[in-house]
Formats: C-alpha cells, structure tokens, sequence
C-alpha cells in the first residue's frame, strides 16, 4: 500500500493539544486496543498516549531523517528516567474525516478486508506503516490508523474470553473431561445420552466427542452447560433445561448433545464471522440489534454472540459482565484463561504459509469436484441458523463411478502431505503434519468419510502418496461417497479460500457465492464444483511420469 508521510508539525500540534486536555476529554475519542498481553482485558483501557502527559518520540530506526531531525528540536519528546517508554506512530497520511480516528493493534488472524467491515470502512482508507495487502494476514500488534464512522451504540469494548479458550487449542490438550465432570459431582456425570450413530453415550465421554470432531474447547463446553443448566457441578434448574440445557427450546434440538452442538454451531458463526469481518452486530430475540466493538477478538464475540440468541438486552449485559457474569464463573471453574492465552504463542504467526500440497487421491485416476468450500464440520441449518456469516474451510471431491450414492469404491484416498495420523475413527483420518502427536498443534488434515475398511490405523507415519483409505458415506450425513478435506492451525480450521489459501499441485480452491459452490484454477484451467459430478468437474492429478502435453487435467 502506497501511503504519504502525514505532516508533522499537524501531528505535533494535535498531539500538544490533547495532552493539555484532561483525560475524559482526549482528542482522539476512543480508548486505545493495548499491545497483546499488557492488560488485562477486564480492566479499563487508559489511552497511553494521552495520560499522565506521555511523551511522543520518534525512534531513528523507523522514521525518515527529517522527521528524526524535528523530532530532536522538540526537547519534551526526549524520553529520561522519569518518562514512560516512548510510543511509535505510523509515518503515514491519514485521510481527512470528521470524527477522531480508532488507533488499533491488530490481533492474531486478522485480514485487512476483515478489519475494515468490522470498522466500517474501505480498506484503502486503514493507514499503516506495515505493508498490507488483501491477501496475507496482518502481524498481530501492527498498528492501525482507522477512520471512526461508527454511530450510536457499540457492545462493551471488554475483551471477555481468548481465542484459543474457543477453539481446542494446546491449552486444553491435556484437560480430562471425565475427570473433572466425576470430581464436580453433579447431573453430567451420571447422564447417558442416546446419538444415531453410536448409540448410548456417557455424558463426559459426549463432551469429549464434541470438543475433537468439532474442534471446540471442552472447558467451554462445560461451562457453558454449567452456567445455562447447572448439569456439571450441580442438577438441571427445571425441567425445560433438563430436556434442553442451553435453553434452545426446539424439538429437533432436544438432548443434551444436540443442544450443545446448537451452540458450537452459533459460536463457530460469530467466530469464523469475525475473523472474515462478515459478523458486526448482534441480534436479540426481540429484534433489537448492538453494534459490536470493532476492536473485539474473535473468543468475545463468540460468547457474546450465543448469548444474544435467547437471552434479552438485559440479560445479555449480566451474562457478559466480566466481574459478576460467565466470565467469572468460568475463571472460577478452570482458573484465568488469558494466563493461559498467554503461554502460548498466537494462534496465527506473523507470515503463516501453507505447506505444499498434493491432491489427496492417485494420479491420473479421475475424480470430481463435488462441493466446493463449505463448512469444515458437521450440517449447518438454514432454518435455525444465520448461515449467511459461516465461514467455509472444506471442500469435496468424489471418485467417479457410473452408480452414484454410497457405493464402496475401490480407488484410494491418499496423503497430500507427510505426517502422523492422530485420530482415525468414525469415518476421520486426521493427520498431524508437524508429528507431535497434537491435533492442536500446527497444520492438520482432515480426510471424512474413510471407510472402516483398509483405513490406516493411529500411529502410522505417513509420507505423501501413501494410502490412507477409501471415500464412503460413513461418519456422518451424506447422500454419496465422497472425500471430505479441510485443515486446521493451531487448533483452528482454515478457511478455504482465505489468507492461507487451500493449494494443492497448484490448484487454488475459490470460493463461490454459496456453501458448496466455488472452483479449483490452476493458471488457465478451471474445474468448476458440482454436487452430482458433471463432466466440467471432473479432475486429474499429474503423473509424474508422464509429460505435461499427455497429462488430462480438467474439463472447463
């Protein structure tokens, strides 16, 4: 992004001018986000460049000589033994608007394009010293100048739950549901639930299920069963939230699990929504909306989304209250989960890129491209939910065949990457690429729908190409055997046709406008998605043992 210096001797003077204000009164308008890990996000945000007449210094290795010449004429910007340390501002022209601007740190797995839905904004308006592009995820902490064309009432500007609380991240890696649900001594431990595919289940043992396949944090799912029904440390409050724990009274959602996977599929929403900035506002059941706080992280507004969904305005501001709501009963339960946040290091590094990728079946064996991106995991309902803001990270691909449906096939499913497989039942083979033995840790593939037959077990190391099993409909709904394939980060699913784009043998996966429409470009050629396999979907991979000019790639 090409910018323009922004002319110092306005900065200084707007600078003078609000540290001679008092600090209600700042001449920016809005609290500061703080640099990752400096404040608890409960607490109230002091805005450092305003406070306690904090001086402005404009460190040699980041500005040009001549604003390190003027900056040396002004002896209050020379930090001393009494002086904060000094704060860095961008270099950079910001656009002429009315109001004050917000001053932003962008956080983990924020994307341009994101940053400026979530503000309101065009993307072309967002001043930066950092290179931004529409494509690759801005470093967590680069700081933002953004125009503020925010009206009326926002959500709270209080950071209530971390990302990685979310998503199963490694911070939950080793939490023992069963162990923790027999030791809190209430209704969960003794209930049984009855699923379709497997039959009856113990509860802790259908959190346990839940939190993997869905990639959700088990502790948050036993809070939120905590604080909705008292199922975990205690016994349901009534009979409504015996039936239906999370209080989402609907008849096909009756059960402990389906109610739980009710809210995953609203939290994941507002997640994945936020990280793609098509998530601003909430919605509450009388139909009133909230702005919410751009500044927010993905975890926050998750929580605050699902409780949006059935309980009212007033409610919604008891439940999220960090001091008396679900955030404190949660730290009461599993202890502070921004020190656990800060253990770790961000879920998305700066300059994250996918390794390579093949096509994850034989080469020169034809296949179909039968769902392009869609939701990594489980069926999303458009008549409960708003699935106009779910974020898609997998994609379809179908052996061909002349019969359709489930048929067995005897053509393989094959590894795209080398890694060890850390999970293969129930129709998933998932296969850690950096063999830690960590699903939330690094890159992660997602192969569904293996049948049980000639499947690799767990513990197999892998190298690209070896076989992993064959396409069927088992472990889960589906109308035909197929491959379902996504990838995870660091616990969390990938999307698509995003920052870190799904490639594979040069292949891109582009989004269409709805779940399961898209395409695969590969320079010139384009192999269009289509549920029922028609020839224009049809794909091969390279042999590498023949010539580019022999080698079929794609109907168009």
């Amino acid at each position: 992004m090409t910018m323009k210096r922004f002319p110092l001797a306005l900065l200084i003077l707007m600078l003078v001018l609000s540290a001679c204000m008092p600090a209600q009164g700042s001449l920016w308008g809005v609290a500061l986000t703080p640099t990752p890990g400096t404040l608890n996000p409960s607490e109230s945000l002091i805005d450092p460049f305003f406070v306690q007449d904090v001086p402005i210094v404009f460190p040699t290795s980041t500005v040009s000589p001549q604003l390190e010449t003027e900056a040396a004429q002004n002896p209050t910007a020379t930090p001393g033994a009494d002086n904060p340390s000094p704060v860095t501002l961008p270099t950079a022209d910001v656009p002429s608007y009315d109001a004050p601007p917000f001053l932003y740190y962008a956080q983990s797995g924020d994307m341009l394009s994101a940053v400026a839905s979530r503000f309101g904004v065009d993307e072309s308006e967002i001043v930066s010293d950092a290179d931004l592009t529409h494509t690759t995820l801005i470093d967590p902490g680069t700081l933002l100048v953004i125009p503020n064309r925010i009206a009326g009432e926002m959500s709270p500007y209080s950071q209530i739950m971390p990302d990685s609380e979310i998503i199963f991240s490694i911070t939950a890696a080793d939490f023992n549901v069963e162990e923790y649900v027999q030791q809190s001594g209430g209704y969960l431990g003794k209930f049984k639930d009855y699923l379709g595919s497997t039959g009856w289940i113990e509860g802790d043992k259908a959190i346990e299920r839940l939190a993997v396949e869905n990639s959700i944090n088990p502790r948050l799912l036993l809070a939120l069963l905590e604080f909705e029904s008292r199922w975990v440390r205690g016994q349901p409050v009534d009979q409504l939230h015996t039936d239906y724990p999370m209080g989402f009274d609907d008849f096909r959602y009756k059960g402990m699990t389906v109610q739980m996977v009710w809210a995953i599929n609203n939290m994941a929403i507002a997640y994945y929504g936020w990280r793609a900035g098509t998530i601003t506002q909430l919605e509450f059941p009388d139909g009133s909306t909230l702005r919410l706080d751009p500044r927010l992280n993905a975890g926050t507004v998750a929580i605050q989304y699902l409780f949006s969904r059935e309980h009212s305005r007033s409610e919604w501001e008891q439940i999220i209250d960090p001091a008396s709501g679900f955030p404190a009963m949660y730290a009461e339960m599993f202890g502070d989960p921004w020190a656990r946040a800060d253990s770790i290091p961000p879920i998305f590094p700066a300059a994250l890129n996918q390794p390579p990728l093949a096509l994850p079946f034989d080469p020169g064996v034809e296949w179909s491209v039968t769902g392009g991106p869609h939701n990594a995991w489980g069926q999303i309902n458009p008549n409960i939910y708003d699935t106009t803001h779910t974020v898609f990270a997998a994609i379809d691909f179908a052996p061909s065949t002349d019969h359709g449906g489930c048929d067995p096939t005897t053509t393989w499913v094959t590894a795209a990457a080398p890694g060890l497989v850390v999970r293969s039942d129930n129709g998933a083979v998932m296969v850690d690429l950096d063999g830690d033995g960590y699903e939330q840790t690094g890159w992660n593939l997602l192969y569904m729908h293996i049948a049980k037959k000639d499947r690799v077990p767990v513990g197999t190391w892998l190298e690209m190409n070896d076989r992993i099993g064959h396409a069927s409909c088992e472990g889960g709904v589906s109308t035909g055997t197929h491959l379902h394939f996504t990838r995870k980060y660091n616990g969390e699913w990938v999307t698509a046709d995003g920052p870190s784009p799904f490639i594979m043998d040069g292949w891109r996966v582009m989004a269409g406008e709805k779940a399961y429409e898209g395409k695969l470009v590969r320079g010139d050629a384009v192999v269009i998605a289509d549920p029922v396999g028609q020839k224009w979907s049809n794909i091969f991979r390279d042999d590498p043992n023949a010539t580019p000019e022999a080698t079929p790639i794609a109907n168009e």
